[in-house]
């Protein structure tokens, strides 16, 4: 079935005689097509057709039967990894591929054994060459996570594969090469775009798993702060990206200067229609490099309260303590009024307010107060821990008491909550009175309520 190739020597062009050429190409590509299959008239063609067919039924009936067996074997002892769960949905999904392209080299071996001639096993061993690049591919294609775009790769190299063994690949560049879109010296065909698309794809395959690569790398690196390694990570993204779509574009002979045009569209594009976009990529750098917030920094924007998880492009994400994430825009990181309780040191100092009875001594309150809340485990014990009054309220005496921590991620109202617990336990052992409100009612004898003094009639008297 491989057919004979033709020159090269075409030129390539927009319209008139290089549209003839075009149609020619076509022409001649279907009648040696049509030549291709009108050799497989022969007697020994057709056994290996009906052959083929034979194992497209049998391998259709050997997966029915052997999928769930393999699926209920798979699930059967548990505690499997995840990359062993993911080989057997590998192999379900290759099953049937895998089966005949067994089967395929199978047949081509006993069709050996029985014919010397090669001409006589020539359609088996193809159809078994080609089935084992696409299982290879199959294969392959796992790696790429993305579905969408390892379904375009599968089906580009399955493409490719199929016409590199079957002998058309040539003339269907040809093909391709000839449709073709000139502007000016400019020449722009389907084949073109296709390297170009097939050649920044594997570029951009190959920054992405240097960029991972190295950036893990530079993440475990301690010696460098955390906000060094995102800004280190977030230009080596940029320039590996870059440099993938550039070479990408000039190895298929794109005319690079002419971007110079298109860049200046982009630019005036950005200023008026993504300005809320760049803000927020432009400050994203000024927060890498001025190290106002880190990866881990406890910080309070707003009534949003917790801790740094991540620097994005675009955000800061912020963990709160009850497991809500809030994606706050690096904007408004610079232009607002940010509490970073963790900037120079991770030192914060707390003030729990309380109350006491007036009949309560002070100086003991203070006492027993400061002594209570350093029983705390996360109170710091060489910072002092102070207690004042800070005023005499309507039914109390008011107090103050000021101590230290170092673990503000861990948490503010749960230390606040030990700290409240260890003073309620403390004023009930030494007897110290937490005042509250009370109302007395006072009931006045004038104001209960008028005496009745209507007088009864008298009882009737008896005859």
């Amino acid at each position: 079935m491989r057919p004979p190739t033709g020159s090269n020597g075409q030129k390539r062009g927009g319209m008139g005689p290089e549209t003839d050429t075009t149609f020619g190409w076509l022409s001649e590509f279907g009648d040696q097509l049509q030549r291709s299959v009108g050799r497989l008239s022969l007697p020994h063609q057709q056994a290996q057709i009906v052959t083929l067919v034979l194992l497209a039924i049998l391998t259709f009936v050997l997966a029915r039967w052997l999928a769930p067996r393999i699926e209920a074997w798979a699930l059967s002892k548990p505690g499997r990894s995840r990359a062993q769960l993911r080989a057997f949905v590998i192999l379900r999904r290759i099953l049937r591929l895998a089966i005949f392209t067994l089967l395929a080299w199978l047949a081509t071996g006993a069709f050996a054994v029985v014919y010397n001639f090669p001409s006589r096993r020539y359609l088996l061993a193809q159809a078994a060459t080609i089935a084992t690049a696409w299982l290879l591919i199959r294969i392959a294609a796992q790696t790429v996570k993305n579905r969408l775009l390892q379904r375009v790769v599968i089906l580009g190299t399955t493409a490719y594969a199929t016409l590199y063994f079957t002998g058309y690949l040539g003339d269907t560049a040809r093909v391709l090469d000839q449709a073709a879109i000139s502007f000016g010296d400019t020449t722009i065909s389907l084949l073109t775009v296709l390297k170009a698309f097939v050649a920044t794809g594997v570029l951009f395959f190959g920054a992405r798993f240097l960029a991972g690569t190295i950036g893990a790398r530079i993440g475990a690196n301690q010696d460098l702060s955390p906000s060094i390694r995102v800004l280190a990570i977030k230009i080596l993204q940029v320039v590996l990206y870059s440099a993938a779509l550039f070479i990408g574009l000039k190895a298929v002979g794109f005319d690079l200067t002419g971007l110079a045009f298109l860049s200046g569209a982009v630019g005036v594009g950005l200023g008026f229609g993504l300005q809320k976009v760049v803000s927020n990529l432009v400050s994203g750098f000024i927060i890498l490099l001025d190290k106002s917030v880190k990866p881990g920094d406890v910080i309070s924007i707003g009534d949003t309260f917790g801790w740094i998880e991540s620097l994005g492009a675009r955000y800061v994400s912020v963990v709160t303590r009850d497991g809500k994430e809030y994606l706050v825009p690096n904007e408004d990181m610079i232009t607002g009024q940010v509490v970073n309780w963790s900037h120079s040191n991770e030192f914060v100092r707390i003030d729990l307010s309380f109350g006491a009875s007036y009949d309560d001594d002070p100086h003991l309150v203070r006492k027993i107060a400061v002594e209570a809340a350093m029983t705390a485990g996360r109170v710091l014990k060489d910072r002092p821990v102070v207690c004042h009054i800070t005023g005499f309220g309507d039914s109390s005496v008011d107090y103050v008491v000021r101590f230290w921590i170092r673990d503000p991620a861990e948490g503010l109202m749960s230390v606040r909550g030990v700290v409240y617990l260890a003073l309620w336990d403390a004023f009930k052992r030494h007897g110290i009175t937490i005042p509250y409100p009370q109302r007395e009612v006072r009931l006045l004898p004038e104001a209960s309520g008028a005496t009745d003094t209507t007088t009864p009639p008298p009882a009737a008297q008896a005859p």
